[in-house]
C-alpha cells in the first residue's frame, strides 16, 4: 500500500471543510480523515481562549497544529492517503504546511462566498468577514483556492479530484 500524500483542506468555519474531507478521504483506496482540530479538543483542563489568554492560546493550537501535522506524517509513512482539515489561515498556515514531511503534499483552500458562509451559520455571524478578509489577504497563495459556494460537497470533491495538480506544492 503507497500514500498518494498528504492533502490539507483549509478554509474559514463554516466553509464545508468537513463533509468534504471525509468525502474526499472515501475516494482514496486507504484513505484518512484526520480533523487538525481534534488535538486541541483533547485538553480537558486548561484551554486557553484567544480572550482570556492569547499567548498561551497560541502556543496551544500551535501544539495541535504540530500534533496534526505528525499524525498525517504518521498515517502516510504506514501508507494511507491523509486529508488534514482545519482553520489555517493567514501567516500560520504556512507554517503549518511547512510542518508537513511528506510528500507530495497538497492544498485545497475552500473559499466560498462570505454571505453563504454566514447563511450556513444562520444568519449573519460578525467574524465571517474578519475571516473571510485574514484569508484572502494574509494567506500563502499556494495550491487550489476553490469557491465551493455553488457546489454540494460531492461536487467540490469531483472538482477537487479533477484539479488535484494545481493543489500541489513543494
Amino acid at each position: 500500500m503507497e500514500s498518494e500524500g498528504v492533502i490539507v483542506v483549509s478554509g474559514i468555519m463554516a466553509a464545508g471543510k468537513t463533509a468534504v474531507s471525509h468525502l474526499l478521504a472515501e475516494r482514496f483506496q486507504y484513505g484518512v480523515h484526520l480533523p487538525g482540530s481534534l488535538f486541541r479538543r483533547m485538553i480537558v483542563s486548561g484551554l486557553a481562549s484567544m480572550a482570556e489568554d492569547p499567548v498561551a492560546a497560541q502556543r496551544q493550537m500551535q501544539l495541535g497544529f504540530r500534533l496534526a501535522c505528525t499524525a498525517a506524517d504518521q498515517y502516510a509513512e504506514a501508507g494511507f492517503t491523509v486529508v488534514l482539515q482545519d482553520v489555517v489561515i493567514g501567516e500560520l498556515l504556512r507554517e503549518f504546511l511547512d510542518g508537513i514531511r511528506t510528500r507530495p503534499r497538497y492544498l485545497v483552500v475552500l473559499t466560498p462566498r462570505p454571505e453563504v458562509v454566514s447563511g450556513r451559520l444562520g444568519g449573519s455571524h460578525h467574524l465571517v468577514d474578519e475571516l473571510d478578509y485574514e484569508l484572502h489577504a494574509f494567506s500563502p497563495r499556494r495550491g487550489l483556492w476553490l469557491d465551493n459556494s455553488d457546489l454540494s460537497a460531492a461536487e467540490t470533491v469531483d472538482a477537487i479530484l479533477g484539479r488535484l495538480d494545481e493543489a500541489r506544492f513543494e
